[in-house]
């Protein structure tokens, strides 16, 4: 008995009709994903909560969102979830044993955001680079050098390696030697170099700054300047510092003598 129905009819119309179901099941799931996000980074902020693991947070719960849209997109079509999943879960597997070096780097930037070794805007040194911390991705941390270059560092080689970080305590110590003649005074020195710090209202009077010898050599005698600033302040100070001693000492009168070049002895050829 003949229904009348045409092919179309029986099975291109039906399955139309369930691919644009899951194309408004994608795209409303898209939009409320977005706003889930949104309202996910406001809340996070609002409660005080590092603007980086904010970031992080929001990617991967974006995610996992986008993840759930689409299964339900595809289920909407007609296809078994259950063994989207499993086929899933061994493609993943296949993936994750062909990206390990990938998914280090995703470990790693977990264990940045946890353990916070450093933040947005900080002044560290890692896996022998330096430079402003800009962005701590899921895989890589980028750092913005003095001079405006943009450096890159995976997140495995990151936290595998020694961290340092300028600026996470509020105060810094300046380290500074003054050379002078071993004829000079060294209590004018001292006396100079005290009145020189204590004219610069950055420098702190707690912890209190240090003066002393460092070195004696054959015609020098090393001084030893350690005053504490806000560590804000560390680079314009340190750089303000150098030139009041030496402009205030040569006015003191006391000669800062120039260091011998150093000599390289090669070992002469053999016959």
């Amino acid at each position: 008995m003949e229904t009348g129905l045409s092919f179309i009819d029986l099975y291109v119309t039906p399955w139309l009709g369930k691919l644009a179901i899951a194309l408004i099941v994608f795209l409303i799931g898209k939009w409320v994903a977005e706003h889930l996000h949104k309202v996910l980074s406001r809340l996070l902020l609002k409660s005080k909560f590092d603007h980086t693991l904010v970031k992080f947070l929001g990617h991967v719960s974006y995610g996992f969102l986008m993840i759930a849209v689409v299964l339900t997109a595809v289920g909407t079509v007609g296809v078994n979830i259950s063994s989207l999943l499993a086929l899933i879960g061994a493609a993943g597997l296949a993936v994750g044993l062909a990206l390990k070096d990938s998914l280090s780097n995703f470990a790693a930037g977990v264990m940045i955001i946890v353990f916070r070794p450093f933040k947005l805007g900080d002044s560290i040194t890692a896996s022998g680079q330096s430079g402003i911390v800009d962005e701590i991705g899921i895989f890589s941390t980028h750092l913005n050098t003095a001079d405006n270059q943009r450096i890159i560092i995976p997140n495995s080689a990151v936290i595998s390696g020694i961290i340092i970080n300028a600026t996470t305590l509020p105060q810094r110590r300046i380290d500074l030697i003054v050379s002078i003649g071993v004829d000079d005074s060294i209590g004018k020195v001292r006396e100079v170099v005290t009145t020189v710090l204590a004219a610069d209202a950055r420098i702190l009077s707690a912890p209190a700054p240090m003066i002393g010898v460092d070195k004696l050599t054959a015609t020098t005698v090393d001084i030893f300047v350690r005053p504490w600033v806000q560590t804000g302040d560390y680079f314009a100070v340190r750089t303000d510092l150098l030139e009041r001693l030496i402009t205030a000492l040569g006015e003191a009168g006391i000669d800062i003598p120039a260091r011998p070049a150093p000599i390289y002895w090669q070992q002469a050829p053999k016959d």
